[in-house]
């Protein structure tokens, strides 16, 4: 036999060990005749011979960027002898080193001495070298295994075999991979020349033993793989002539000497001619030995899993849960217990298989005696047979053809039988469902099944089930910057986020992004992150070569039943982040128990979320995925039926919270009618729990309605804002609440519907109010007010006034302040709005006493109290309490202002009413000012701060520092009393506010002196 190739290395080595925290330690090398030692705790390991690697023990180390990796890795292969620095900077970047490679090459060696600890690596004669323990390379065991394995070949061959597969099991992948620099290369050229005379010298065992016959699958990839290595075509030659497989093994020389001739111009070697003739000849030499011959119950150790990719990124948290888990299994073969199955389910593209086939080389060696690996096909039109895939599991396991039995429960007890007793992994690969795989489970303590499926398997009985999500933004940015190259992204990292952001971070989809961008280098990130930006295209823009991600979510929607395919469609429509059950079964026009049927049918194939109970989501992608299955399957007139029924269910619904707040208000009367009953709400705490929880659904589809054109919508849309008025006093939704108004606007013009363009701007006009903006507040209800009398609605003629009066009391008009409120009065009372009639005597109190009318202005507020407190009002008698503390504080009636502002503010907030608990926390403030009460004032105004900052606008957190000002003056701290009027004043200034001169006067007043403190 030819010598087993064995590098030049000085290091010792016992095993290299994935394994996860928990995992017990066992000897790595079962079977063997060498001592296995046990590691130190806490002591280093390292790998090259895949990704460069290190542990300290349990623990992964960062190893830092690849130039710093490429520097461990050429002080590991030394052996512990010293590098000097200049052997270092050939070996990290040739012979044209940059300016900068010296400091660069000493703030690695920085980083890899924090991170290894002084001890590892040691500064010595201007260079550096890496002293470990003799066990702590995993290239130095496969020397000593091979050294092992070609000592006992004569006498126990079979033993050889083992010590060999243990060696090549400790391959992760390319060796040094991803590392750069002229030294790694030629390493990695000598490493991977090693491992393939490693894989020879097994092979030339696995004839040598008679299983001849399970070789010649492998020699066939393998001779694919390395076309001109004539020893491989040799075994694969004697492979077949040894399988009764002549006239192939002839086939082989032939394709051989042709290859070689065309390529390199030369004749097969001796070895291979002198086989071949030994072959034409039938040799009785050639014949396979009798004697080595296995039995037909002999075990075969599998290795069949995959290569796990070089750039696996993130998932820490479910690969130390999965790993934890499998470990585990391994030892209840001595412990007794239970086999183990963890299935990891998710939507197509989420990386389940890559997730799975990583844990399972990190765990292999808690299984030494082998691991399966199967494809079920489970999203094609035939998922795999289980009888046919037990028949290929018994054969991986050594079962001979004719032993193997013909029915399903006689393989699968025969598989049951074989694995007793022994560690084995099955990795069961994209699963059709439970009753799949069944049968396919090892059946006894200490063997383990991992499964991956797009099916949440909650029917398999005594499962660990995960659920495997989309990565993280930041998993998502790594992995797309590991295959694009951290050159191209560093510049370009918020492009980046916005590529993996409309990738929805689904791994597939990143790695397609990536593959196309690393293929054209004239592109910039910005370039690719332009094209993603266009929903209509994103889907055709993610595909390379044969990958595409539309194609993988057409495996899934190929399965679904006419039923669950029309939901997925039509469920996609609507624009919301997610949807409740009652909504979805409003989409689909089903009721709720079929509606719930169908989505959590939906659920478990992983074509949609379950977000929490009764509430549902797509992923980004999906969501595009089914809006063009929309488009291929669904009429124009199904889509808008669809979405027209979702208006009608949230008009209706609103209705019912509106009615709780408003009990009795003619708004109601002029309302569009709607087909759909809505919810009903058994308490007003019920009502607004729903309206807050719907928010960002029932605003989308009010912005959607506008865009969409369907016929009759902006009208419904447009009632739907008005009686959803609570989300925009909030001030939590303002934004969304703002833009949805503004696209009723524009959609008013499409239809020509002057009423819709009245509510709408009035809508935009409050808004504009709340967060400050005045001006253009004025100038929407305005516009509103004449558009609202062309329409003769009573909503716009009643309320438009009303807002003008509330703006031209804030810039201190009264009298023009006095005449709105009357003309919105007389509008409301001609239209029997008594919540409205309220309103306009709030408001006509304030301007009363701007016009010194203090004890009208009074007056006018306790008559607004009884009405709301007749009607029982709720969120509008917090409206009134508030309205009748100003005239209150005025009149020095401060215990009284104090008690309405109190109920007010709990009214606010039982209706979550976060601007108007805001400006009632400034108003307390204000009372407390006036009744010189400093800190407390100080106390409430900062409270109104935190609130008003982020929805009250710019104005009103002017005021509210102002009044802070005073306050802190009465508590003796004029030099932050001046900082606060400050930036009042540069807030008044910014939006020409009349409140400016008022500050300047302040701040004249504080003298150098006082301003000292």
């Amino acid at each position: 036999m030819r010598e087993l190739f064995r590098p030049a290395m000085n290091d010792r080595y016992t095993g290299a060990d994935d394994s996860f925290p928990g995992q017990t330690r066992r000897g790595r090398f079962r079977g063997q005749t060498m001592e296995t030692r046990a590691e130190p705790s806490g002591s280093l390991r390292f790998a090259v011979l895949g990704p460069v690697r290190a542990w300290r023990g349990e623990e992964s180390i960062r190893t830092g960027a690849p130039q710093q990796r490429a520097l461990l890795a050429a002080l590991l292969l030394r052996g512990g002898r010293t590098a000097t620095a200049s052997e270092l900077l050939d070996a990290l970047w040739g012979e044209t080193p940059p300016n900068t490679a010296l400091a660069a090459l000493r703030s690695y060696a920085f980083r890899l001495r924090k991170a290894l600890g002084p001890d590892a690596l040691v500064t010595d004669s201007g260079g550096y070298a890496l002293k470990v323990e003799p066990d702590a390379l995993d290239c130095a065991v496969v020397e000593r295994l091979a050294a092992e394995a070609e000592r006992v070949r004569p006498t126990d061959p079979g033993q050889a075999r083992k010590l060999l597969a243990t060696a090549l099991d400790l391959w992760h992948g390319e060796p040094l991979a991803g590392l750069p620099g002229p030294y790694a290369e030629t390493q990695r050229n000598r490493l991977a020349e090693w491992h393939i005379g490693l894989i020879e010298a097994r092979l030339e065992l696995d004839l040598e033993l008679g299983a001849h016959a399970e070789a010649v699958s492998e020699l066939t990839a393998l001779s694919a793989e390395h076309p001109l290595r004539e020893r491989l075509r040799a075994l694969l030659m004697l492979a077949l002539y040894r399988s009764g497989r002549q006239a192939e093994a002839l086939g082989v020389f032939a394709d051989t000497r042709r290859l070689l001739a065309d390529e390199l111009g030369i004749d097969p070697g001796a070895e291979l001619a002198d086989l071949h003739q030994r072959i034409l000849e039938a040799d009785p030499d050639l014949a396979a030995p009798v004697s080595a011959a296995p039995a037909a119950q002999e075990i075969v150790r599998p290795a069949q899993l995959p290569a796990t990719v070089s750039d696996f990124t993130g998932r820490a948290a479910v690969v130390r849960e999965l790993g934890r888990q499998l470990a585990e299994a391994s030892d209840r073969g001595t412990e007794g217990g239970v086999m183990s199955v963890s299935a990891v389910a998710g939507i197509g593209g989420v990386g389940k298989t890559t997730l799975a086939v990583h844990v399972a080389h990190a765990v292999r060696d808690a299984f030494p005696d082998g691991q399966l690996y199967v494809d079920l096909q489970g999203t094609d039109a035939r998922p795999a047979d289980p009888e046919a895939v037990l028949g290929g599991f018994l054969r991986a396991l050594g079962v001979s053809n004719p032993a193997i039995p013909e029915s399903l429960a006689e393989r699968a007890a025969l598989y049951r039988s074989i694995l007793d007793g022994r560690r084995v992994l099955a990795l069961l690969d994209n699963a059709h469902d439970a009753a799949q795989i069944r049968q396919l489970l090892p059946g006894t303590p200490g063997c383990a099944a991992l499964v991956t499926s797009r099916v949440r398997m909650v029917d398999l009985e005594g499962a660990h089930l995960v659920d495997l999500d989309v990565m993280s933004p930041e998993e998502a940015l790594q992995l797309f910057t590991r295959i694009v190259g951290d050159e191209r992204v560093s510049g370009e990292r918020q492009a980046a986020l916005d590529v993996v952001g409309a990738c929805g971070f689904l791994p597939l989809a990143i790695r397609i992004a990536a593959a196309r961008l690393a293929a054209r280098r004239t592109w910039t990130v910005s370039v690719l992150a332009r094209k993603l930006a266009d929903q209509r295209r994103r889907l055709d823009e993610l595909r390379a070569g044969d990958l595409a991600v539309k194609a993988t979510f057409a495996l899934g929607y190929g399965h679904l039943s006419p039923a669950q395919a029309r939901a997925f469609r039509l469920l996609s429509l609507p624009d919301g982040p997610d949807i409740s059950l009652e909504a979805a079964a409003a989409v689909l026009g089903l009721d709720p128990y079929e509606t719930e049927e169908l989505l959590e049918a939906l659920v478990d194939i992983s074509l949609i979320e379950s977000a929490a109970p009764a509430r549902y989501r797509f992923h980004d992608l999906l969501r595009l995925y089914a809006r063009e299955r929309a488009e291929q399957d669904e009429t124009e007139a199904e889509r808008c039926s669809a979405l027209s029924r979702l208006l009608d269910f949230y008009l209706a619904s609103a209705v019912g919270v509106y009615t709780w707040e408003n009990p009795g208000d003619r708004v109601l009367d002029h309302l569009a009618p709607t087909t759909h009953p809505g919810l009903a709400f058994g308490s007003r705490d019920a009502a607004l729990e729903w309206l807050f929880s719907e928010a960002q659904g029932l605003l989308a589809a009010v912005e959607q309605s506008a865009a969409g054109g369907c016929e009759g919508s902006a009208r419904r849309a447009a009632d739907l804002l008005f009686t959803a008025w609570d989300l925009m006093e909030s001030g939590i939704h303002a934004r969304q609440y703002e833009q949805a108004a503004r696209a009723l606007v524009e959609a008013s013009y499409a239809c020509s519907d002057t009423l819709v363009e009245g509510r709408s701007r009035l809508l935009v006009a409050q808004l504009l109010r709340m967060t400050g903006r005045f001006a253009e507040a004025d100038e929407e209800a305005r516009r509103a007010m004449v558009v609202g009398l062309a329409a003769e609605d009573p909503l716009t003629c009643s309320y438009a006034p009303n807002l003008r009066g509330i703006i031209a009391y804030k810039d201190r008009r009264y009298e023009e302040c006095f005449q709105y409120h009357t003309s919105a009065l007389q509008a409301f009372r001609s239209d029997g709005n008594k919540y409205g009639e309220g309103a306009a005597l709030s408001n006509l109190s304030w301007a009363q006493l701007g016009m010194g009318n203090d004890e009208e202005a009074v007056n006018t507020g306790r008559e607004v109290m009884a009405i709301y407190r007749e009607l029982g009002a709720g969120f509008r008698l917090g409206n009134a309490l508030y309205a009748l503390s100003i005239p209150l504080t005025a009149t020095g009636r401060l215990d009284e202002a104090f008690s309405c502002l109190t109920e007010a503010l709990q009214v606010f907030r039982d209706a979550r009413q976060q601007f108007w608990e805001g400006m009632t926390l400034f108003r307390l403030a204000e009372v407390h000012l006036a009744a010189e009460r400093w800190r407390q004032s100080a106390a409430h105004v900062e409270q109104s701060l935190v609130i008003l900052r982020e929805v009250g606008g710019d104005w009103r957190t002017a005021n509210a520092l102002v009044v802070l000002g005073h306050a802190l003056v009465g508590m003796h701290q004029p030099v932050r009393a001046v900082a606060c009027w400050n930036d009042a004043l540069g807030l008044f200034s910014g939006l020409g506010a009349p409140e400016s001169q008022d500050v300047r006067l302040l701040l004249a007043q504080q003298t150098p002196s006082s301003a000292a403190g």
